[in-house]
């Protein structure tokens, strides 16, 4: 929480910070436009304006988006989203504004540029620049999406400045073409309303997929997959969905695990979903729906000495391990393999070596002559929802019979 809180911080002062620098620069261009008639400083004048509305919105938006209440219990997170589809609205309205300008016949005199005028403008984008950096800078940091967004945003606007500075130096210096309505002044302002209606669809587009509840990327529900697939206690991911609301994610998944203790059950979800937070960053919330696994297949293992049949009294130290896969529904064996561990002549951590390459192999019951119990391997098997039973049969072959008539839940007997 402390960390959203500093992270919530620094974005607002960069939001407040972009509103006052694009309003000052809105003002300086506006002042240059009008004592210049450029269309090409117009078009950067309503760039900046519009821009210092988007901030100013974003800043009053994240304001409110982090509060709760009980008639908002999941926060306001989406003010941010809707915040960025009136904001690019207002970027259309100054597009708009733009090719209104570019349509008109143009001025019978060329736009009149002055030296200063250069190092006003040039100087403007330098500014961008710097900020832009300095957001940049602060979201790689933190890894805060606004504040990358932020800086990305600076970059196209110090793009959109070269533009401008290239169409006034070029009247300045009195290099111009003109064919019928075309200018160089006109060409510039077109090419700063590219800029312009880039930025509001992107604003739009996103904004609107999140109103809409659209899932999150694919990246970010691979991460969130793979996550919940490295827990040994996932038997099956049934289904993973997840939306944005502002700068925050949510994720809701439903998976069987092979735990049938609810208390052992609830602390396997909680570890799920800690590491989830973690890993992914800007998880508001994630809810875990899991339930025990019912299934007739079950795979049970045996260690067993080099003659692939005898059980050793000894789990890490077994040459290898018998692997039976059984019908309980049926009272039948479906397969049976013979799989070598290659860690019983390893010196410490044989049994958690030999236990992890059993997990991997997605192992439901392991047969053992003594019991592991206050052992490495015993802590693994619970935690991954593997049964640990003590056999009385030396033949791998004799003990594995009464497991074809137990019962689905392997927990019960």
């Amino acid at each position: 929480m402390a960390d959203f809180a500093l992270e919530n911080r620094r974005i607002r002062q960069v939001a407040l910070s972009a509103f006052l620098l694009n309003l000052i620069l809105a003002a300086v261009k506006g002042v240059l436009a009008h004592q210049s008639g450029s269309l090409a400083i117009t078009a950067g004048a309503l760039d900046s304006a519009s821009d210092s509305i988007a901030s100013l919105a974003v800043f009053g938006g994240l304001l409110l988006s982090t509060r709760k209440s009980q008639a908002f219990p999941l926060g306001l997170y989406k003010i941010e989203n809707l915040i960025s589809v009136v904001v690019a609205i207002f970027i259309f309205f100054a597009g708009y504004e733009i090719a209104g300008a570019m349509l008109r016949p143009p001025a019978a005199t060329r736009p009149d540029i002055s030296p200063a005028m250069l190092w006003w403008l040039l100087g403007c984008a330098t500014a961008i620049f710097l900020f832009g950096q300095y957001a940049s800078h602060l979201g790689r940091q933190t890894g805060s999406p606004t504040l990358k967004a932020e800086g990305l945003h600076r970059q196209v606007d110090v793009l959109s400045s070269l533009v401008v500075m290239i169409a006034v130096l070029l009247d300045f210096y009195h290099i111009d073409f003109q064919y019928r309505y075309i200018t160089t002044d006109r060409l510039a302002a077109l090419l700063v309303l590219v800029f312009i209606i880039k930025a509001g669809w992107e604003l739009l587009s996103d904004g609107m997929r999140v109103l809409l509840d659209a899932s999150i990327d694919p990246a970010t529900l691979n991460k969130a997959r793979e996550i919940i697939q490295d827990e040994p206690a996932v038997k099956e991911i049934k289904s993973l969905i997840g939306r944005n609301a502002g700068r925050f994610r949510f994720l809701n998944a439903e998976i069987t695990l092979k735990i049938h203790d609810l208390k052992k059950a609830h602390i396997i979800a909680n570890r799920i979903e800690d590491a989830i937070v973690q890993q992914i960053g800007h998880v508001e919330q994630v809810m875990l729906h899991y339930e025990p696994c019912e299934q007739a297949l079950r795979r049970i293992a045996f260690p067993v000495l080099e003659d692939g049949h005898t059980i050793c009294d000894q789990f890490g130290e077994a040459p290898g391990f018998a692997i039976w896969d059984i019908r309980t529904d049926k009272g039948t064996i479906e397969n049976k393999i013979i799989l070598k561990n290659p860690y019983f002549n390893a010196g410490k951590g044989k049994g958690l070596h030999a236990a992890h390459l059993l997990m991997k192999k997605d192992i439901d019951i392991i047969g053992v002559k003594k019991k592991l119990e206050f052992s490495g391997p015993a802590y693994l098997f619970s935690d991954a929802g593997i049964d640990i039973r003590v056999v009385a049969e030396t033949d791998a072959t004799q003990a594995v019979i009464p497991f074809l008539s137990m019962p689905t839940d392997p927990h019960s007997s």
